[in-house]
């Protein structure tokens, strides 16, 4: 492709060396977490190697694989896929399995105006799965190696780290233009103009767009609010005040232009500061039920459209026509994907909308739509409710938490993965990393929900003998003297 060149070439096949480096000299958990993090922080947008016959390698997929094979290869560990068959291991496989039967269901071939779309085969259907498994690789290594108490704090300490890091180039780009992408890989990854907001300009460095870079702040301000509720160091060498960190970060967020990135920011900053972690971890519950229902919300026209316009009004004109853009959009798909509701279009554009002449009308920008479009209401919900899994589980198990700090740490990474699902409603914001911090947060469910559970069943298998009373208050006072 014409984004493929010296550079960026170099960029894609050094990125495996540097895991290597990082599972060499970090333990796991946190190689795993900045070998797939720095990735999406550093790697060139819109530029991958094809071979034949297999998935293209791009910055996602190479930092996925890189992962894999430092934890399997250096490492010597071996990935855990499932313990037992539940609603996760469903989902799992359905998202596995659902680009077969999409595939098997769209092979005609489709004519609109000038624009031919071709029909699905077995080669698609291949090609996908395997983009798929690789795309689960993250949730996989999160679940797996991220699951113990002193993970939740790592990866919140590294979503801080990350954000003071990618600071300086965003600084730098808010004052004099989103240049870097240009200047080292030499090409812009999307439309200029849409960086361009309020007389100034959005950062994009390498994330692809403003958007993503705005939701990236968003989340690294959430994770410092977290460290200054439990009064913890973000670093024991340089002592960094983690108020001042959250305060400066959350000021740069305000400096993204980006409005939904900087509501949900200023809401999550005062939920995680001010808020008990149950109460965090029931909004977080809502955010990902309200994503889960959302398709269903639209097509029964539930969602209040004219309110949003009219709030988006009140804040900016453009803001309110981008907004009215993309609901415009999200009609015209919904009306497309009802026609083949269930397992939807497939790949190449068969879902999207062409005038009479061929061209492309329609600007899908919302990761459900796509989703829905593509692979129907089953892929969906196997993509979405995978997504959702971890945020339920994590809120039957926060009472299971070892200490108020871990609940504190727990129910902000929930409000993290919650917020990335929102978005996914307006944006397609799906990162490799939202895939490893939802791992982590079902891992470290199911081992506070395994350890309360292994006293009960130790209980049972042990034999049970009757102690008289009288023995039962001498055994107490002893303990009570002791």
């Amino acid at each position: 492709m014409s984004n493929l060149n010296a550079i960026t070439i170099l960029a894609l096949l050094s990125w495996p060396f540097v895991a290597v480096w990082l599972y060499t000299t970090w333990p796991i958990g946190r190689a795993t977490l900045w070998t797939i993090l720095g990735a999406d922080m550093l790697l060139p947008v819109g530029a991958h190697i094809k071979f034949s016959m297999i998935p293209e390698f791009d910055k996602s997929s190479i930092c996925n694989l890189a992962a894999l094979f430092g934890c399997v290869v250096i490492c010597g560990e071996s990935i855990r896929f499932a313990s037992r068959f539940g609603l996760v291991e469903l989902s799992i496989v359905m998202v596995l399995v659902c680009p077969f039967i999409t595939n098997e269901l769209n092979g005609d071939q489709i004519t609109v105006g000038g624009a031919v779309l071709p029909g699905l085969g077995a080669y698609d259907a291949g090609s996908l799965v395997i983009s798929q498994a690789i795309t689960l690789i993250p949730f996989f290594l999160g679940r797996r190696f991220l699951c113990n108490r002193t993970d939740t704090e790592e990866i919140l300490r590294g979503l801080i780290i990350a954000g003071l890091i990618y600071s300086l180039p965003a600084l730098f780009e808010i004052r004099f233009s989103p240049q870097l992408h240009t200047w080292i890989y030499g090409y812009f990854p999307h439309e200029f103009l849409q960086q361009m907001r309020d007389g100034g300009f959005r950062p994009v460095v390498f994330m692809g767009h403003g958007l993503l870079v705005s939701l990236f702040f968003c989340i690294s301000a959430v994770a410092a609010a977290a460290f200054w509720r439990t009064n913890t160091q973000v670093t024991r060498r340089v002592h960094l005040s983690t108020s001042g960190i959250t305060v400066y970060l959350s000021i740069l967020l305000l400096l993204c232009k980006t409005a939904s990135s900087s509501i949900y920011g200023a809401v999550l900053v005062l939920l995680v500061c001010l808020t008990r972690p149950k109460l965090q971890s029931r909004i977080a519950v809502l955010l990902v039920s309200v994503a889960l229902l959302y398709p269903g919300l639209r097509i029964a026209d539930l969602v209040p459209t004219s309110s949003l316009l009219d709030l988006m009004k009140s804040i900016s004109i453009e803001r309110e026509g981008s907004l009215a853009v993309r609901f415009f959009n999200e009609n015209q798909l919904l009306e497309r994907a009802s026609q083949r509701w269930l397992f939807g279009w497939g790949r190449y554009g068969r879902s999207w909308i062409y005038d009479e002449s061929g061209r492309e009308t329609s600007v899908p920008d919302g990761q459900w739509i796509i989703t829905l479009g593509g692979y129907g209401v089953v892929g969906f919900l196997a993509e979405f409710g995978l997504l959702a899994l971890p945020i339920f589980s994590t809120a039957r198990a926060l009472r299971f938490a070892e200490s108020p700090k871990e609940k504190a740490f727990l129910s902000a990474l929930a409000l993290i993965l919650a917020i990335n699902v929102f978005d996914l409603l307006p944006n397609s914001s799906l990162r490799p990393w939202t895939w490893l911090i939802a791992g982590a947060l079902l891992g470290r469910a199911e081992t506070l929900r395994l350890g309360a559970q292994l006293p009960r069943k130790l209980g049972a298998l042990l034999p049970k003998k009757r102690v008289a009373p009288m023995k039962q208050r001498a055994a107490y006072r002893s303990h009570v003297i002791r």
